[in-house]
């Protein structure tokens, strides 16, 4: 199980510090310079992405059934992964007057790196049943989602110590400039989120190779696996009355899917446009709310055992829409749709007003609650579908994680557009998150697992 979980940790800080609080937000900022142009672009990049998972992922893990080793594929999927991070330091911001890599290259990089995160997901969650069992399935993963939260708010802190807090605080742990001569005025701290990544994935995936069980060999080439997995997914809908439960419920989760998607891939640019954050307060907020999703990761296997992850999963998202619905109530002088003024409640460098502290507080929310629901989610898959058929099951898991996240994106564009607001945008995220939670009621079975 640790290698399993290790493998998670060193692969989630790329979400958090580069899609979400650090290097988007910088990027968006920094080298578009447009807040509308820099969302349509980073849409842009996860669009084609999703349809690229879309035409391959369920047949790659349907492939990968028959083959049986998950490991080797994975041990390459890291490998190029980690090349499209650590190059994202030679991202040079707008007029700094140094060649370097471009806006195309990062929505080149965003739109790979989609398809090769939901093949990681793909080829880990298959290794999920054989690292810790059917008993530990729901531990796992929530520790997993706790570990790459724990080892993301490492790395904030870090940044925020040596490279964002040096020359604004007189503190004893605190360099009087930042470290290794890192010019904040070329985004080099953020840029070095890409290296760093890079160097974690690389590291993470080491226990699971060498410590974590894989299927044995089948001896099928690859070619008859492509062509057996193929026959495996026609099969899956050909016998729909079979596997109707546990495809509808993939259904349900491609609709609330693209909800947490949006939120997590445009959370950070709402709380830096609507707060009138930079890259310290970013930072910050990057931290808290990392160590709170820790807090949701470990939530989450307690609620499943509990509950069932059926439950828990219907009441995460419950209290996720309340979240989100109270956020974008939010603002600068605005607490839960009412004008206050920002007065000052401490002395701090940052979240220093009562706005800012409630909002604060509201994002500690969403990140328990998103990452609860994450969790809960593919615990729920491994409770409906046969041991044998993981693989093929998480490849239609992908599928309906990642497939359609262009339509989450294409519609916080189109209701910020029309309603003038980066507030407007997220309003049709709450409607796919209710239209998810609809949709779950509907899935048989998930229940407490002595129930079962």
């Amino acid at each position: 199980m640790a290698g399993w979980v290790m493998a998670q940790a060193g692969r989630d800080p790329y979400i958090i510090l580069v899609s979400i609080y650090i290097f988007a937000p910088w990027f968006v900022a920094q080298v578009v310079g447009d807040p509308v142009a820099g969302q349509a672009l980073v849409a842009q990049g996860g669009k084609w992405g999703g349809w690229a998972v879309m035409a391959t992922m369920p047949l790659l893990g349907a492939a990968v059934d028959r083959l049986g080793p998950r490991k080797p594929l994975l041990a390459l999927v890291v490998m190029v992964m980690a090349a499209l991070c650590a190059s994202l330091w030679w991202v040079v911001p707008r007029g700094s007057g140094i060649d370097g890599l471009g806006i195309a290259w990062v929505v080149f990089v965003g739109a790979v790196m989609t398809w090769l995160f939901a093949a990681h997901e793909t080829l880990h969650n298959a290794l999920l049943v054989p690292a810790a069992g059917l008993s530990g399935a729901a531990r796992a993963s929530g520790l997993g989602l706790a570990a790459g939260n724990a080892t993301s708010v490492a790395l904030l802190v870090a940044l925020l110590l040596a490279f964002a807090l040096p020359g604004t605080v007189d503190w004893a742990l605190v360099p009087d400039a930042p470290l290794f001569g890192l010019d904040p005025a070329l985004g080099e701290p953020s840029r070095l989120t890409g290296p760093l990544t890079a160097a974690l994935m690389l590291a993470g995936i080491v226990p699971l190779l060498m410590w974590s069980p894989d299927r044995p060999r089948t001896g099928a080439t690859l070619g008859r696996a492509i062509a057996g997995g193929f026959s495996d997914l026609v099969g899956l809908f050909r016998e729909a009355r079979g596997n109707a439960n546990p495809l509808f419920y993939l259904l349900a989760r491609m609709i609330f899917t693209d909800g947490l998607t949006a939120i997590l891939l445009f959370g950070g640019i709402f709380a830096a446009g609507v707060m009138g954050w930079g890259t310290l307060e970013m930072l910050g907020y990057g931290v808290v709310l990392s160590c709170a999703a820790v807090i949701g990761g470990l939530l989450a296997s307690r609620l499943d055992g509990w509950f069932g992850p059926r439950p828990a999963l219907i009441g995460e998202l419950a209290l996720l829409i309340l979240m989100e619905s109270a956020a974008l109530g939010s603002g600068r002088t605005r607490i839960l749709y009412q004008t206050v003024e920002p007065l000052r409640v401490w002395d701090a460098p940052f979240f220093a007003t009562l706005p800012e502290l409630v909002f604060l507080g509201i994002g500690c929310g969403l990140a328990v609650t998103i990452t609860a629901a994450y969790a809960s989610s593919r615990t729920l898959l491994t409770r409906l579908v046969p041991p044998d058929r993981l693989g093929a099951f998480f490849g239609l898991y992908a599928l309906a994680g990642t497939a359609t996240m262009w339509l989450g994106p294409l519609l916080v564009e189109t209701a910020t557009r029309i309603g003038g607001s980066q507030a407007s945008g997220f309003v049709p995220v709450i409607g796919l998150l209710a239209l998810g939670v609809a949709l779950l009621l509907f899935v048989r079975g998930g229940g407490r697992l002595k129930a079962a």
